[in-house]
């Protein structure tokens, strides 16, 4: 977030009700359909940004992990000035794991942009986070994007949006919806797709056409806080839209808390938010989005509301949590080389303040005191926070994903998802093959041009490593998603991994000489010359049990020679993970450490002896 002083440093206006032509808009869509790329294109329409090469890099993701991943985490605020109208638009992430995300940016939304790639169209979380919006009764306005892409099909994903939205119960206003076409990497958007234009002003006018103004209330102040952001000068800022009456600057009022708590305060500053910054004012009226300095304690949920007559917005409601994790110190034999933050108590409090505005986790203590055990939505939603961690300067350990089972009318029940899986015609055999065997049932399948759509219901539990083995037997090309559908009767056990794991047998410099000698026995995951530790995972092993392997041997020398002793050793390059690829690939009796500069997979038990005692007992 920008400096405080540096967005306050505009002069304090007054807010008046002429400024009260506002639509307030959240951008809903699948991964990678170029929300957050439009919305840079509105930014640089409404000449917010200087040049057009700042188009280059997003200006919205500015997060590291966002722009490396190409994919929207936290939602984001910006207002974008047209025809006298003040458009806040709110850029939401298109992940289910970040659903918390979204259920509460919706809040502060009229209507929603609902945005569909013209060639892969409808997908699993645009589902998800449309059937959200309508539940709210949003008003949709679907904008048909990547129309510039080989193979699109714009008419048909059209039809596709429309079928999906009776699917989920929209009412008749929702399903006369209007629907624009175009290319926002091009900065294009028109009634028709056959007939280009040259900027992005018909999805503005049907913005202020199709949006309806938010109401204006009249009454004690009230406000749901819906975000929050952070500055080093004056700490955490609630943001929010005021569903009701006025909040000025240096005004008492009542903080709403959960369990019927109410905590009187005081507003420090408010700002609003100008195109990229923010900007302070005197007083908000209802229905615009704002930022207020000076409340303390609060929580997302909560309300600001008045000093002498509090009333409690209802808060926000969020999905369950559907997998869970220990988190616990790094007690490995190189814990501390590398990282600030060690200790249970470093991983404690951090952990606390994600609490405060991740909605979807939730943490409890673990079996001993320097172990947690954190529930979130699935393996993206918390690896994010585990790298997040490990950039802060945290060392940790991390434990297999679990999914969380219920008890529903007697019956052990577990959370079933959505999958799709888009793959050239050549692979389709082996991606039914690898999903049925984790318990996968194929729903629907469909020709798309040269590739084939494959719709799957699955457990979460097969979900596990599903994704880098189908990459792996589809040469890279098979396109994943999925999203939490609900909870079904247990599927029944579901082969896991079938290849165990090689362990090193002493602390040490793997060796070249040694890799070599061990080739035969499966493939490694380090490169010779790195240090490792006894217990650590370095490798993969070809058939179904651990081995423990020396891979520090070095080639004793003698003063003998002979023809064909000293040929160059040629080693395959190791298999390296992501953070989330490891967390899926690990077993059991296995964790993986997690430090600044480092990840390593290593068995719980470290000694070998140890380990063979505790698997017989």
């Amino acid at each position: 977030m920008r400096d405080y002083f540096y967005f306050c440093a505009f002069n304090s206006v007054e807010y008046s009700r002429s400024m009260q032509n506002i639509r307030n808009v959240a951008i809903i869509a699948h991964v990678d359909h170029g929300k957050t790329t439009l919305v840079d294109r509105m930014i640089y329409q409404a000449k917010l940004t200087r040049k057009a090469e700042d188009l280059g890099e997003l200006i919205l993701d500015n997060n590291d992990l966002e722009r490396e991943r190409g994919i929207t985490i936290l939602a984001k605020n910006v207002s974008v000035p047209y025809k006298d109208v003040k458009i806040n638009i709110i850029d939401t992430p298109g992940h289910a794991d970040f659903g918390g995300e979204v259920e509460r940016v919706l809040n502060m939304a009229d209507g929603v942009l609902l945005l569909v790639d013209a060639f892969e169209g409808t997908m699993p979380q645009t589902r998800f986070v449309l059937q959200k919006a309508l539940e709210m009764g949003k008003k949709p306005i679907v904008v048909i994007n990547k129309v510039d892409k080989q193979n699109c099909r714009p008419d048909e994903v059209n039809e596709e949006v429309f079928d999906l939205m009776f699917a989920l119960g929209a009412t008749e206003e929702q399903l006369d919806f209007k629907t624009i076409y175009g290319s926002a990497k091009q900065g294009w958007m028109a009634q028709d797709w056959r007939n280009p234009t040259t900027d992005i002003t018909p999805l503005l006018d049907t913005i202020i056409e199709e949006i309806p103004a938010p109401q204006i209330v009249e009454g004690t102040p009230q406000m749901l806080i819906s975000s929050l952001e952070y500055s080093p000068y004056v700490g955490r800022i609630a943001v929010g839209r005021i569903t009701r009456g006025t909040l000025r600057a240096g005004m008492p009022v009542s903080l709403c808390k959960r369990y019927d708590i109410v905590e009187k305060q005081k507003i420090k500053d408010l700002m609003v938010f100008e195109g990229l910054d923010k900007k302070k004012v005197e007083e908000v009226q209802c229905g615009d989005i704002c930022a207020v300095v000076g409340i303390d304690g609060f929580e997302i949920g909560d309300t600001i509301a008045d000093f002498e007559n509090p009333e409690a917005l209802p808060p926000i409601a969020v999905d369950e949590p559907t997998m869970s994790m220990v988190f616990t110190i790094n007690d490995s034999p190189f814990f501390g080389r590398e990282g600030k933050f060690v200790t249970s108590r470093h991983i404690k409090e951090r952990l606390e303040r994600e609490l405060e505005k991740n909605l979807a986790l939730r943490v409890k203590p673990g079996v001993n005191a320097d172990s947690f055990v954190v529930y979130g939505r699935g393996v993206l939603h918390l690896s994010i926070l585990i790298e997040t961690m490990r950039r802060e300067g945290f060392e940790l350990q991390v434990g297999q994903p679990r999914v969380l089972d219920k008890t529903i009318g007697g019956k052990r029940c577990e959370p079933v998802e959505s999958l799709t899986i888009d793959v050239p015609e050549e692979f389709v055999g082996r991606a039914i093959e690898m999903t049925t065997r984790r318990k996968g049932a194929l729903i629907r399948m469909e020709t798309r041009g040269d590739r084939v759509h494959l719709d799957f219901e699955i457990p979460s539990r097969g979900l596990m490593g599903l994704r880098s083995n189908l990459l792996t037997a589809t040469q890279g090309e098979a396109v994943v998603a999925h999203r939490f559908k609900d909870y079904e009767p247990y599927k029944g056990e579901i082969e896991k991994r079938t290849n165990g794991s090689l362990v090193a047998h002493e602390t040490g410099l793997s060796v070249a000489y040694a890799m070599d000698k061990l080739q035969d026995r499966g493939r490694f995951f380090i490169d010779p010359g790195e240090e490792v530790y006894a217990g650590q995972v370095v490798g993969e092993h070809t058939r179904d049990f651990d081995l423990v392997i020396n891979i520090c041997k070095t080639k004793k020398l003698t003063n003998v020679r002979a023809a064909g002793t000293d040929e160059k050793v040629m080693l395959p390059p190791p298999v390296r993970f992501s953070l989330e690829e490891a967390l899926e690939y690990i077993q059991e009796d296995e964790l993986v450490e997690v430090t600044p500069k480092s990840m390593r997979m290593r068995k719980i038990i470290l000694d070998e002896t140890a380990r063979k005692r505790a698997e017989r007992s």
